[in-house]
């Protein structure tokens, strides 16, 4: 029996238009994937909600007696913790925010760093490890640095840097045989999965993850960061 023509058409537009559909579908996917991309985690609105960020995560795990501490305010009232992955471009770009944040609230807010390394980053662990390292000679922050202002040089990619970051740690004047031996150290790799490790137990996912007072607020600008230290200094 023949197919109506009427019913031919109607099936061809229903067609196109889902066609359409799909294709809508698909760039709005796209732009928010690259929208979370940049913010640097994986989360969605509905997984923040249901990881607990209206809870304070346990000061015990957020900061260990041996976390570093970038900066630290006396008073001990607002402290701003950040796991991040050196070779991670979000945590570059969020880098300078940070820096700044800290230069303006210096002695009034404690700043935090504890590693994140992501598997999927070659360089990433070993990045850390050399961070971790050039902390044995009071350089942490030296290093910590250099990282991100070089990031663009050797991360993501698929070979090894061990040769840049030997590199890096002879710019600084490290004892290069001391820092052999503190970055080859399994205790260093230990000291490094414990961070990371810590930040799976308080559900951090993606890099950077900031947390204030122990709440992890959404922070889409510098303004937010800046409202959501403002809030609790004003407590």
């Amino acid at each position: 029996m023949p197919v109506p023509l009427s019913l031919l058409i109607g099936r061809r537009l229903m067609t196109k238009n889902l066609k359409i559909s799909l294709a809508l579908v698909a760039l709005v996917l796209a732009v928010v994937g690259a929208l979370l991309a940049a913010n640097g985690t994986p989360e969605t609105s509905e997984d923040r909600a249901d990881d607990g960020q209206d809870k304070a995560a346990p000061a015990s795990v957020l900061v260990r007696p041996d976390s570093h501490r970038l900066s630290t305010a006396k008073d001990g009232k607002v402290t701003v913790v950040e796991f991040l992955d050196l070779e991670c471009e979000s945590c570059r770009a969020a880098f300078p925010v940070v820096e700044q944040l800290r230069e303006e609230y210096e002695g009034r807010v404690t700043f935090v760093m504890r590693y994140f390394p992501i598997p999927a980053h070659k360089n990433a662990e070993l990045a850390a490890r050399a961070v971790e390292a050039a902390s044995k000679q009071g350089k942490l922050e030296a290093m910590y640095q250099k990282m991100y202002e070089t990031q663009e040089s050797w991360g993501d990619q698929q070979v090894s840097h061990e040769k840049t970051f030997r590199g890096f740690a002879r710019e600084l004047g490290l004892d290069m045989k001391k820092f052999e031996a503190d970055w080859k150290d399994p205790a260093t790799a230990k000291r490094v999965e414990k961070d990371r490790q810590d930040g799976l137990k308080l559900g951090v996912q993606g890099t950077p993850t900031f947390f204030i007072n122990g709440q992890r607020p959404q922070i889409q600008s510098e303004q937010d960061f800046k409202a959501a230290i403002e809030a609790e200094l004003a407590k």
